[in-house]
């Protein structure tokens, strides 16, 4: 008998085997689908317009048309590109097995089923089983032969020579004691030994005289200049802001200074991480625990995203998510090398960084911005200003939230006195009218001398003069904005007073207090002359510069008559912004308190009497004594803090209290800014808010901070310094002694420096670097121990030329397969990195300044100063003695580099520099022979020679001596003497300071 089923039944059973599909063909393709291909294929990213998160995507998908075909699964376009020899995706990793392109066929040819709103997640995190990654763990020393233990000095030959061997090659020559001192002077100190000293040393039989010679340079206050500017370049330390308006930063260079002063006292490293992220609170009284937040401060900052658009607009919420990027990008690319910031849109696409990961490190800076942080240097000073301060802040608190209460119960009526009554005090002290006064253009130092002077029409009798402050809230400094430190007043019949002239007021020994808008009245015995002169010689404090600014200057005959009312008025410089500045201004009459100030003073009494009649009414006795208790203690405060010498200031990383659209967090406290995912790095797309933590890539260091409700702003920098300078983080201490090595043996273990995840490059002796990382991380974290150990290697020690002599006796010519010289079969030649050879021409020449710290010189004269500024290298004078000091303390500008020094691949101080270029071009040699400052130090070179001898061939020796630290051979003294005879010593010193010889380290 035939059976028949009913539709209904079939439909059942249909379903019935689609969902034993479901589970046992979908699970294995939607594994291998987030694991390998969603973080390309998704809604969000859809590279070929293909999306692989859900079955409708798929099946309609691709610019090919669907990457599904059920009509003809085999033909399937997904499974052309992930079959054959060579397939065409995944992109990036390996290629799929076997195994895995068969259960997506099998997939397929089942109709691709698909769960009813399955979307798949991106779960192609990678692994963290990566070198880097791993926990250190000190590797064994290789065992060698007898003859290669006599070669290895110390362990890290051993590891070296045990290399060479498997690649079948050896160790070349030690190099000679000439050329060993040069290469140890510049690489510890950056600078070239001189005649003397390569003498004494080449001479010297005590053979330990290398080792004393490393000990006397790691001792050398050169030493910190040297390794600093490494370190500046890892960091990306700049001296002025960067974006398009460019300004200064004046008070950059403490940290700077900070660097150099922690490398020459041998600073541990977990403290010099500390310090750089935490100091303030990890290190607190300290004066290096300041300082030393320039890090977090050090790279460019969107000046005008900042201080013109406030955090509430798009825009501003840019600038500031751009901001707290620069500042993990630099903390865990400088401290652990990973690219950290590859994650702000999406899970990291090869390295096991969550996105989340990322924006829990915003969080630790979320409450931070960059500006000016004061600090004394006397450490008892330091102590009681930080108490003050932190006493002050929390009373502004305090008095903030009173007067809220106040403002609560009085209500409106005293928001309309409010208002009134700062109407009436603007207009008792700066008068009504718009007009300010004199104002001098800006100058970088105090001690700058401005004038300005008044021509009466003839000559008069002048028994007075009376001068008179601006009032101006700019920075808040208010009354006496400008007013000169020092001064002096002089009257001539002479224009250019270079004649006649009497001093009628002279406050130029020293400091005067700031008036204020008080008029200065000075009365003396009466004179007869036609110009008064009123010269600044100490300059006030405008941020960070300096300017001379007066609101009316008068001048009075015996009878009290101002006759200076309307005079003419000229001025060394001058801002001329009407109505507000001009020169103009000082003769017209209108200056603070000159209009209605009486009127206006009535009235303010009268208002303030009506405001402490409607507290009375609306505040009770204990209101009204915690406010008075407020007033009080902050007063007390403000005058103790007046009693304590000036404070420093160092651009920092810090809770900025300032006024304005950049508000920062000082107006919150210091109440860190939420931070949320978001989605696709768009500050409109929030997602999930996220606290303060670090990486879990780790696998025996979790990145959890676990703070406590209410934690403080600097808990969150401490936890995350805690955690890089943690022993369990075994990335911060092969980072450190990977950078060290880089810069003595001119290519690091891991060439890519600042990547050691999966796109960065295997190191060429990883147990050599894990046990460099033990071995500095147990000996104490001292970088002049791990200098020491490696320059007194016999590795370091090789000669830089092929010996033709050994490499005959190997068994590979390393030339042909190791030309790059990767396992270091010899020293490499390198060529000077341009501070070190512009130092090396000031110290050749005769001319280099040993001055050390504070803040740096310019080699350009800066124009338009006031608005976007101009840093014009072209018409800097190279015989300026300010500039020779040595070329870490030469002030960094972002947007115009310095072409001399840009030339000769100088860092980039907008980008974090692993590596400098070592590039050679004819621009080069142009710029060594005709550049300015070149040619100037060719002449002081000449100047040196010829103090010592006038004779041409003698001259040809001490030429050779000076610049390259050997005698002359008899032709090089023949060749220069006649070049001298025909050129002159000039030009044949600067041809010198042009030979590779000058420029390269052997």
């Amino acid at each position: 008998m035939q059976r028949s089923f009913s539709p209904a039944v079939l439909l059942i059973a249909c379903l019935a085997a689609n969902l034993r599909g479901n589970d046992e063909t979908f699970a294995p393709v939607s594994a291998i689908f987030e694991k390998r291909c969603v973080s390309c294929h998704s809604a969000d990213e859809s590279k070929g317009s293909l999306s692989l998160q859900s079955r409708a995507a798929l099946i309609t998908g691709g610019d090919s048309g669907s990457a599904v075909s059920l009509k003809a699964p085999a033909e399937s376009l997904l499974l052309q590109m992930i079959s054959g020899e060579k397939p065409e995706m995944p992109k990036s990793g390996a290629r799929l097995t076997a195994a895995e392109v068969e259960s997506i066929r099998r997939w397929i040819a089942a109709g691709a089923p698909w769960p009813a709103d399955k979307k798949l997640e991106d779960r192609s995190l990678a692994d963290s089983n990566w070198w880097s990654l791993r926990p250190l763990v000190r590797p064994e020393l290789p065992r060698l032969s007898a003859a290669d233990q006599a070669w290895a000095t110390n362990p890290i030959d051993h590891f070296i020579i045990a290399t060479l061997r498997d690649h079948g090659f050896g160790p070349s020559p030690p190099a000679n004691r000439a050329t060993l001192i040069r290469r140890l002077y510049f690489d510890l100190v950056g600078l070239p030994p001189s005649p003397e000293e390569v003498a004494e040393f080449v001479q010297d039989p005590d053979p330990h005289a290398y080792d004393k010679l490393v000990e006397r340079l790691l001792d050398s206050p050169h030493y910190g200049e040297r390794w600093a500017r490494h370190w500046l370049d890892v960091v990306h330390f700049g001296e002025t802001h960067g974006y398009d308006k460019d300004q200064p930063r004046r008070n950059a260079w403490p940290y700077r200074d900070y660097v150099i002063r922690a490398l020459n006292i041998d600073k541990p490293y977990g403290r010099f991480i500390e310090e750089q992220l935490a100091g303030d609170v990890l290190h607190t009284g300290t004066i290096d625990g300041i300082v030393a937040l320039g890090f977090i401060a050090a790279g460019p900052w969107d000046f005008i995203g900042h201080a013109e658009v406030p955090e509430s607009k798009i825009d501003g919420k840019v600038a500031r998510h751009l901001d707290r990027d620069d500042m993990v990008s630099n903390a865990i690319g400088t401290f652990n090398s990973l690219t950290v910031g590859c994650a702000q849109c999406h899970n990291h696409k090869f390295d096991p960084i969550k996105q989340v990961d990322y924006y829990r490190l915003q969080a630790v800076f979320a409450a931070v911005d960059r500006a000016e942080k004061k600090y004394h240097s006397d450490p008892a000073v330091l102590a009681e200003y930080t108490a003050l301060e932190q006493q002050q802040r929390e009373l502004t608190a305090t008095k903030k939230t009173l007067d809220a209460e106040v403002k609560r119960l009085a209500g409106a009526e005293l928001v309309k006195l409010d208002q009134a009554i700062q109407a009436a005090r603007q207009a008792s002290t700066t008068g009504l009218a718009p007009e300010y006064g004199y104002h001098s253009q800006l100058h970088p130092k105090a001690d700058a001398e401005k004038w300005f002077q008044l021509d009466l029409g003839s000559s008069r009798e002048i028994a007075s003069v009376a001068c008179i402050g601006c009032y101006d809230n700019f920075n808040q400094i208010g009354a006496g904005f400008g007013f000169p430190v020092r001064y002096k007043i002089e009257v001539s019949n002479d224009p250019d007073f270079k004649k006649e002239v009497t001093v009628v007021v002279d406050h130029c020994e020293q400091d005067v207090l700031n008036p204020g808008t008080t008029p200065q009245v000075a009365n003396f015995a009466a004179q007869t002359a036609r110009y008064v002169r009123m010269t600044a010689t100490k300059l006030a404090l405008r941020q960070n510069d300096y300017m001379f600014a007066v609101a009316e200057f008068q001048v009075f005959d015996s009878a009290g008559t101002n006759v200076a009312k309307g005079a003419a008025v000229t001025a060394l410089d001058s801002i001329e912004a009407p109505v507000r500045w001009r020169k103009a201004n000082l003769v017209d009459g209108i200056y603070p308190g000159a209009k209605d100030a009486n009127l206006s003073g009535k009235q303010l009494n009268e208002l303030t009497r009506q405001r402490s009649e409607l507290l009375a009414k609306v505040i009770d006795a204990e209101l009204r004594a915690k406010l008075t208790a407020a007033e009080t203690a902050a007063a007390d405060i403000t005058h103790q803090l007046s009693k304590l010498t000036a404070p420093n200031v160092v651009f920092a990383g810090t809770v900025h209290h300032g006024s304005g659209n950049f508000q920062g967090t000082g107006n919150t406290g210091g109440k860190p800014r939420k931070i949320f995912v978001l989605h696709r790095g768009d500050v409109k797309s929030p997602t999930e808010e996220v606290q303060p933590g670090a990486l879990q890539s780790l696998p025996e260091w979790s990145g959890d901070f676990r703070l406590p409700e209410g934690h403080s702003e600097g808990e969150r920098r401490a936890a995350l310094a805690r955690w890089l300078s943690d022993r369990r983080n075994p990335l911060t201490w092969r980072s450190v002694v990977n950078r060290v090595w880089q810069y003595h043996l001119s290519r690091a273990i891991v060439d890519t420096p600042n990547d050691f995840g999966r796109m960065g490059q295997l190191p060429s002796h990883p147990e050599l670097l894990d046990w460099l990382a033990v071995e500095f991380l147990d000996g104490g974290q001292s970088l002049k121990s791990l200098h020491r150990l490696i320059v007194t290697s016999s590795t370091y020690r090789q000669q830089s030329q092929p010996d033709e002599n050994v490499l005959t006796k190997l068994k590979n010519d390393p030339r042909k397969t190791d030309a790059g010289n990767v396992y270091l079969w010899r020293m490499n030649r390198r060529k000077l990195e341009a501070e070190a050879l512009r130092d090396a021409v000031l110290q050749v020449s005769g001319k280099l300044d040993p001055k050390m710290g504070g803040p740096s010189f310019q080699d350009f004269v800066i124009d338009q100063p006031a608005h976007s500024p101009h840093y014009e290298y072209h018409l800097h004078d190279p015989s300026d003695p300010k500039s020779h000091r040595r070329s870490i303390y030469r002030f960094i500008v972002r947007s115009q580099p310095q072409p001399f020094m840009t030339t000769l691949d100088c860092a980039d101080p907008s980008m974090r520099v692993d590596k400098r270029n070592e590039s050679i071009s004819p621009l080069q040699a142009l710029a060594l022979l005709n550049n300015g400052f070149m040619v100037t130090m060719g002449q002081h070179f000449a100047a040196r020679i010829e103090a010592s001898t006038q004779e041409p061939a003698a001259q040809a020796e001490l030429i050779v001596r000076l610049a390259l630290s050997r005698h002359a051979s008899d032709e090089e003294r023949l060749l220069f003497a006649d070049y001298i005879r025909a050129h002159g010593l000039a030009n044949a010193c600067r041809a010198a300071l042009n030979l590779n010889e000058f420029a390269f380290v052997d």
